[in-house]
């Protein structure tokens, strides 16, 4: 373990990218708290080695439980993500992303919490302007998600301001691969690297939105991050806060980007399977091409991606997807 144990609450830790970060908190010596109401995320990913509260981030007598023995940095993992679903139906997203978070921030600041690492997203770029995408560039989403993210961001600097509830909002890129026990189980399931595992396992076609796009083969370039680099990510933000860290937002990427159909080549070296693709139109909204610039969390936080290689990413996945071929199965409970 590196430096002082903490006491962490993981707001969403049964669900993709929270589970994997508490195997990394309890790795590291860290004491574990998850808060989740299991709407999505599955009873089978909370690690044995973490204390369990149900309830929802809304809930003043779940979060009472879950801050009893002191909590010195929260990490909030519960929030909708679908870019299609907040586009058909804003109301769900605002009212889960923003006005739960905000219900979330003070009931931690009634518990004397106020430390917290938010999940952000790239979406809160919108179509940037340049590549690779610095944390200055302008923030300007497209759509309800991207959004909801951008909101909660504002709303913590201006808590930070008022109150002295300091955060970290990390903005991730396309985050892949998994963690022992620990992957990505999502229903339905919407990204990009999943979908084509199981195209490979089932023998259907992937679809690819667009081959017309300004880039070396016309599908749209993603920057791909190891889903436990990301984890380590969150685990050094909370650090930074307890250490006395200025509030900051970060990019989590890797600075590479790749396309769509070199996503779908790797997992055929990956699996040895042939994946057919159908070519379909563009959906409305896709940037050409999103990479991350990840240098300011390498400078200010001491981050460092280990496992940066798409084939790597790709094989941790289908490790994962072959010793859980349903996923988690329906368990929310």
């Amino acid at each position: 373990m590196n430096g002082q144990s903490l006491s962490v609450l993981v707001a969403g830790g049964a669900g993709y990218i929270g589970s994997v970060t508490v195997a990394g908190l309890i790795r590291a010596g860290h004491k574990v708290t998850v808060l989740d109401n299991f709407s999505h995320g599955f009873r089978a990913a909370v690690h044995p080695e973490s204390r369990l509260v149900r309830g929802d981030i809304s809930d003043a007598v779940a979060l009472q439980d879950a801050c009893s023995g002191g909590i010195d940095v929260a990490l909030h993992f519960a929030a909708f993500i679908e870019v299609g679903e907040s586009v058909a139906d804003p109301s769900k997203y605002y009212t889960n992303n923003l006005a739960r978070a905000i219900r979330f921030f003070d009931l931690l600041r009634e518990n004397g919490v106020f430390r917290l690492v938010f999940s952000s997203t790239a979406a809160v770029y919108g179509n940037p302007e340049s590549v690779p995408i610095r944390e200055n560039a302008p923030l300007q989403p497209v759509n309800p998600y991207g959004w909801s993210k951008r909101l909660v961001e504002q709303l913590l600097t201006d808590y930070d301001r008022a109150y002295g509830f300091r955060s970290v909002a990390l903005r991730y890129f396309n985050a892949g691969g998994s963690d022992g026990d620990y992957g990505e189980s999502h229903h339905p399931e919407s990204h990009l690297i999943p979908l084509i595992l199981n195209a490979a396992r089932n023998g259907t076609p992937i679809k690819v939105f667009g081959n017309d796009y300004p880039t070396r083969d016309g599908s749209c370039i993603r920057d791909y991050i190891h889903v436990r680099d990301l984890a380590e990510a969150h685990i050094l933000a909370a650090r930074h806060l307890y250490a006395g860290g200025e509030s900051d937002a970060f990019n989590l990427g890797t600075g590479r980007g790749y396309t769509v159909l070199e996503v779908i080549e790797t997992a055929e070296r990956v699996t040895g399977k042939n994946i057919e693709r159908i070519i379909t139109e563009r959906r409305p909204g896709d940037p050409p091409s999103l990479v991350a610039s990840p240098d300011k969390a390498r400078e200010v936080l001491g981050w460092r991606e280990n496992l940066t290689g798409l084939e790597e990413i790709v094989e941790s996945a289908y490790d994962w997807k072959r010793k859980f071929p349903e996923g988690y199965g329906d368990d929310h409970d």
